[in-house]
């Protein structure tokens, strides 16, 4: 089933600059801030500048420079953020299931302090 992408999400509108960010990187196809509620002492977002709802999205529609503008984006900020030692974790949630709150591909990059487990088992 197609995916509709609500263009008046919030990274929609912060992607045409209605909405402020506190800016980390911008490239040719992505653009990086600063996470509103971090929940690490670095938490920064990786959004493609192309109108994708989630991963899933991107992966069958988005052209390859696309696919690596943004995950090049994602390794420029977590070096750029001083994570790459001792080490980030990166995720991005796909769908309802996964408690996705913005229908827009987001990558969260997390660094700054020991991140335990990923999930809860239960």
């Amino acid at each position: 089933m197609a995916k509709t992408y609500d263009p008046n999400n919030v990274f929609a509108r912060i992607l045409r600059g209605e909405i402020p960010c506190k800016k980390v990187l911008e490239t040719e196809h992505a653009l990086a801030f600063h996470d509103i509620n971090p929940q690490a002492p670095t938490h920064i977002l990786v959004i493609p500048k192309g109108a994708y709802v989630d991963m899933d999205d991107f992966s069958a529609r988005a052209t390859e420079a696309e696919i690596a503008g943004l995950f090049r984006a994602v390794g420029e900020v977590a070096r750029g953020a001083g994570a790459a030692e001792p080490g980030y974790r990166i995720l991005s949630n796909c769908g309802e299931d996964a408690n996705q709150e913005v229908p827009h591909l987001h990558i969260h990059v997390f660094a700054g302090r020991r991140l335990g487990p990923m999930i809860t088992k239960g």
